[in-house]
């Protein structure tokens, strides 16, 4: 795997870069703008970037906006000390894979991993803030049970896990999610996670 770093703090990328380097990641390149994260992932087709959001001349925001016009299937994690609604709505909406904060360093490299491997990933603070933030926005024609299940699905969890966490039984978590996915018209639990992640307004 390789990736690139993109943060405007000096000490954070090398920061970064010891803890990436510690776990025989190949770093691509590193920048310090959303200008360069654009120009570098063009050069090098990196696996991921790892990016921060609030950067001068462009932000990670504007950035992956970029970023996914060239390459839909780009793989972006975003990672700020922010957790502004405004931010995760924008990050969530544009299709990056992953919002994670930086007071959370010891998430950085299963969070990297997790992308790599075709997961989306945030950090169990961003989920809670989405969680209250999504029963506000969201009508999708789902129950609050099913709205529950919903959120640990996109949290990753199986069905077991989701099952003692709500007290209910295995088959009523496979029965909830079956007609989760008849009702809103999708395939499997991974484009659950999805459209729970890509419908919040």
């Amino acid at each position: 795997m390789n990736i690139i770093i993109i943060d405007d703090d000096p000490l954070v990328v090398e920061s970064l870069k010891t803890i990436i380097n510690a776990n025989e990641i190949d770093i691509s390149a590193v920048g310090y703008n959303g200008l360069e994260a654009v120009k570098l992932y063009k050069k090098y087709k990196p696996d991921l970037i790892l990016m921060d959001i609030r950067m001068e001349k462009m932000s990670g925001i504007d950035a992956t906006e970029e970023i996914l016009k060239t390459d839909p299937h780009a793989r972006i994690l975003l990672i700020t000390t922010f957790q502004d609604d405004e931010y995760i709505g924008a990050a969530l909406s544009l299709g990056c894979k992953g919002y994670i904060l930086k007071q959370n360093i010891k998430g950085i490299i299963p969070a990297i991993n997790a992308v790599y491997s075709g997961n989306l990933v945030f950090d169990s603070k961003i989920v809670s803030n989405i969680k209250k933030y999504s029963r506000k926005n969201m009508d999708i024609g789902l129950s609050e049970r099913e709205l529950d299940i919903l959120l640990l699905v996109a949290e990753g969890l199986n069905n077991k896990e989701i099952a003692e966490k709500l007290f209910l039984s295995e088959g009523t978590v496979r029965n909830y999610i079956s007609n989760m996915l008849d009702k809103l018209s999708l395939r499997d639990r991974t484009q659950l996670a999805i459209y729970y992640y890509k419908n919040l307004k």
